[in-house]
């Protein structure tokens, strides 16, 4: 299957760049020039247009993962201006890593809205599309402002989506989500504002190739600007004590929008990571590094705060938004050390805790409704065959283990919806705790053995990974045992405790996508080393960054078409003036 994906994207690789995000813009707008009423037609536009981005990334991944080309990075020209005067969009390893996470999560999400989720509301399948243009090209801009713009149309869309199905608890914590987006929109256009000012352009390959001729006496101002800039990211990354309005929120929305959310935090993640090695590598001079340590310091401080949440959780909406804060912290931390062998490992960590986050926040509403009474519900009838085993009578003088209430403890049938509901939140809890076999351990183990020998780019020899490493390396395995005893708490008392309770009813289109979740996570562990060497080359070249600069900086416009040549006589081509009269003497 890979290669007619890597054909294809060989041969039309500059305008499919623009399909992720042209692509969800003409579903949506088709979508809202049908009626409410025609809700079937739009679920299928909304599944299909988002299975064809999957499609698309999966070839734009591809053609970047290629052996032996001089650059796997490619910059579209839109208005056919060059740089830095005009809109570019640039993709490399790591936006198109991005463009598939997006495409996954969106795809899982819109398969279990349409079992029931849909219907709370009207315009979700537009909203659902703006939403994931917004992510597409947020990963795919390669200027601030453009940036500012996606995260825009990405921030409306999530506002309608968050509202949602209505309630009073899902109003509430909508007007919060809107009032502290809002700021951090404000937030944004400042720093970009301050930055446009000190160097007079906003491309990042631009703003990258100028860092180092900055003057001494304007790099104070631009350390103010950038962070300015970076506390709007953070806010979006939930990064404490930015964060407090995450759980609500992403709790009280519906279980698919949930889900697509895990993917928003990743934004801003995304955001830093980029701007951060741009900006401030080991190339800029005098602002090398700069504020890596207050990036350790917040993830480490998100990490406690996360893993603090997860144990005092009660509700599984809750442990879900904790577990996106945690994850958030711990790449953010990672992010932080500035070295190609850490961001290999957190580059691996992230698309697997992404997945595993979203996995639990669509499990949680079906636990839900399990526990609820008469929603999504059916009484458990036993087969013909388990009818001796359930009369009382009989049992005595089978000599069958019996339990506290004098009933069959051996032999006793699981429901198919419960034995898989029960599978896969241990698959979650070994995602988000960071246990083996799934990937999050392999991205956990990565980025420990970096820290504890941090001899990449950036790093001199001998170096030691100092206090922030090892309270890294303790926060790194204490979070994960924290995570692990609340959702083995939580496990325990849906799945284990003893509960007069009918067994749950389970449709195959909501328990696919979850499935499909897991299983990509379990895929990441069995690919571990070309996922690994994929991600070690996203890291290599974020933190050697000339390449990039390079291919953004010379993408030349499309030259006009030459004029077809004048034939002489050709009846089209208007006739040459006649000579001037010569006038007589």
């Amino acid at each position: 299957m890979t290669a007619p994906l890597l054909s294809l994207a060989q041969a039309s690789m500059p305008h499919l760049m623009l399909a992720p995000i042209v692509l969800p813009l003409l579903t949506a707008a088709l979508m809202l020039l049908l009626r409410e009423e025609q809700q079937r037609l739009k679920l299928t536009l909304n599944v299909g247009s988002t299975l064809l981005g999957l499609v698309v990334a999966i070839a734009l991944l591809a053609w970047t993962d290629q052996q032996g080309l001089p650059t796997t990075l490619g910059a579209y020209l839109p208005g056919n201006w060059p740089a830095p005067f005009g809109i570019v969009l640039a993709l490399d390893r790591l936006s198109a890593l991005m463009l598939v996470l997006t495409s996954m999560v969106g795809l899982a999400s819109a398969l279990f809205a349409s079992a029931r989720w849909h219907r709370a509301g009207v315009h979700y399948h537009p909203l659902f599309q703006f939403q994931l243009m917004g992510l597409a090209g947020a990963f795919l801009t390669a200027d601030l402002f453009n940036l500012f713009v996606f995260f825009e149309i990405m921030l409306a869309a999530s506002y309608g989506l968050l509202l949602h199905g209505s309630g009073r608890a899902r109003v509430k914590s909508g007007l919060h989500y809107i009032a502290i987006n809002l700021a951090a929109s404000s937030l944004f256009l400042i720093g970009v504002s301050m930055l446009y000012g000190i160097t007079g352009t906003l491309n990042m390959a631009d703003l990258a190739r100028s860092m180092a001729q900055i003057a001494d006496s304007d790099r104070g101002l631009l350390h103010a600007a950038a962070g300015v800039l970076a506390t709007a990211f953070l806010i979006k990354a939930a990064a404490w004590p930015l964060n407090f309005w995450l759980v609500p929120a992403y709790s009280a929305a519906t279980a698919p929008v949930g889900a697509l959310f895990a993917i928003m935090t990743k934004v801003g993640i995304y955001a830093i990571l980029r701007l951060w090695t741009l900006l401030f590598g080991t190339e800029s001079g005098a602002s090398a590094l700069f504020g890596s340590l207050w990036l350790v310091s917040g993830g480490l401080l998100t990490m406690a705060f996360g893993a603090i949440g997860m144990l005092g959780s009660q509700r599984l909406g809750h442990l879900a938004g904790y577990a996106a804060v945690l994850s958030s912290g711990t790449l953010l931390a990672a992010m932080g050390f500035g070295h190609n062998l850490v961001t290999g490992g957190l580059l691996y960590y992230l698309p697997g805790s992404t997945l595993a986050v979203s996995a639990l926040f669509l499990l949680c509403d079906l636990i839900d409704r399990w526990r609820s009474e008469g929603s999504g519900t059916m009484p458990y009838e036993p087969h013909a065959d388990e009818a001796p085993f359930l009369n009382a009578e009989l049992m005595p003088s089978k000599g069958l283990n019996l339990d506290e209430d004098e009933e069959v403890l051996v032999g006793r049938v699981i429901p198919a919806a419960a034995a898989f509901m029960g599978l896969a939140f241990l698959a979650c809890t070994l995602m988000v705790a960071g246990l083996p076999p799934l990937a999050s351990f392999v991205g956990k183990f990565a980025m420990l053995t970096a820290v504890l020998n941090p001899l990449g780019i950036g790093a001199s020899a001998g170096h030691q990974p100092g206090v922030s490493g090892w309270t890294f390396v303790a926060l790194l395995i204490a979070s994960g045992l924290l995570a692990l005893v609340a959702l083995t708490r939580a496990g325990i008392r849906h799945f284990w405790a003893a509960h007069d309770r009918p067994a749950p009813q389970l449709r195959l289109i909501e328990g696919l996508p979850i499935a499909a979740l897991l299983l990509s996570c379990a895929a990441l562990a069995v690919a571990a080393g070309p996922v690994m060497r994929y991600t070690q080359a996203t890291a290599d070249a974020l933190h050697s960054p000339g390449t990039y600069v390079r291919a953004v900086m010379s993408a030349l416009p499309v030259p006009k078409p030459p004029e077809a040549p004048v034939q002489p006589g050709d009846p089209a081509t208007p006739a040459a003036p006649a000579a001037p009269e010569e006038k007589a003497p």
